[in-house]
């Protein structure tokens, strides 16, 4: 197990390197100028330039790159144009937000999509599993910014329960919650029922019925250990997704997360801010891949081996 997540590490370097090239010559290549950002419009055309010269950006592409990786590789990913603040606390003094938001996000879609899932796979072609199949149709359908203005519309204009808008409390993060975990819930849910609907057919789920076991024990203790690595996959990238910054959820209740942070450097081409918030999410991507890979080996000891782990040896007789 270390040996292959020691292997796995190691292959983050090259992902993590062409991340940051595809994103350093994007924000090359895009029209701005940084310098115009920094110091307005109204500034003169030689204190443009000698901020350019300071900052290097009359260098080449390629050796600025390669002094951007140097510096990051030391930790120092540079300041935000915009700001001035560096970009490792900016990013450090969103991160609490964005978290919060992930976990109960992931939560609330955990909790309701698996039971959803192994009722309606347990109840197959009835009126629950009808329902089921509609309503994840429904929630996956929905694009996630229309579904958040609805929910602003119904629980904080009309019946004035919740707030539209973020100022730090915990009741805050209720809507943007249920927003964010909509398509997850309905993912989760809809892939539960398939995966289970497989397994339940399998021969030692009939060979458990046929030795007396109750219904819920074959369901839970047998049928869904079993069902669950499709749904972890499932469950680890959407939380990747959540965690690296649900853009359209944070701009909408005016959540200052990382998606936030990362559109409105985007938009002011501020390159620092945008190279590290992208490396950032693909670094969350990698290890939440790494970790579901982890997962399946304490679901399925049979891919252990995939690990390295020893094999039986054999007794002689």
């Amino acid at each position: 197990m270390a040996k292959y997540i020691a292997r796995r590490i190691l292959m983050m370097i090259p992902v993590m390197l062409g991340v940051s090239f595809i994103v350093f010559a994007i924000m090359e290549f895009t029209p701005g100028d940084p310098a115009i950002m920094i110091l307005g419009e109204g500034a003169k055309p030689e204190e443009y330039e000698a901020l350019r010269e300071k900052m290097g950006l009359n260098d080449p592409f390629v050796l600025r790159y390669l002094r951007y990786i140097g510096e990051a590789l030391r930790g120092n990913f540079g300041n935000s144009y915009r700001t001035r603040i560096p970009v490792t606390k900016e990013i450090i003094t969103r991160l609490p937000n964005t978290i919060q938001l992930a976990v109960v996000s992931t939560i609330i879609a955990v909790s309701l999509g698996l039971p959803v899932g192994v009722l309606s796979a347990a109840k197959q072609y009835s009126v629950a599993d009808s329902t089921v199949l509609g309503a994840t149709l429904l929630l996956t359908s929905m694009p996630g910014f229309w579904f958040a203005m609805m929910l602003i519309l119904v629980f904080s204009v009309k019946l004035r329960l919740l707030p539209s808008l973020f100022s730090g409390a915990w009741r805050d993060f209720i809507l943007p919650a249920i927003a964010t975990s909509a398509s997850t819930l309905a993912s989760t849910a809809r892939m539960t029922r398939s995966t289970m609907l497989e397994v339940i057919r399998q021969d030692y789920i009939r060979t458990a019925r046929a030795k007396g076991a109750k219904e819920g024990r074959v369901v839970f203790g047998h049928a869904l250990r079993n069902a669950l690595l499709p749904v972890v996959t499932i469950i680890g990238t959407n939380f990747s997704n959540a965690l690296g910054g649900a853009i359209v959820i944070e701009q909408v209740f005016a959540i200052p997360g990382l998606g936030q942070l990362m559109i409105n450097s985007i938009r002011a081409k501020d390159v620092p801010m945008t190279t590290a918030s992208v490396l950032f999410a693909a670094l969350i991507a990698s290890v939440m891949n790494l970790l579901v890979d982890i997962v399946y080996a304490y679901i399925d000891p049979r891919l252990k081996s995939r690990f390295g782990a020893p094999k039986a040896k054999k007794v002689s007789a």
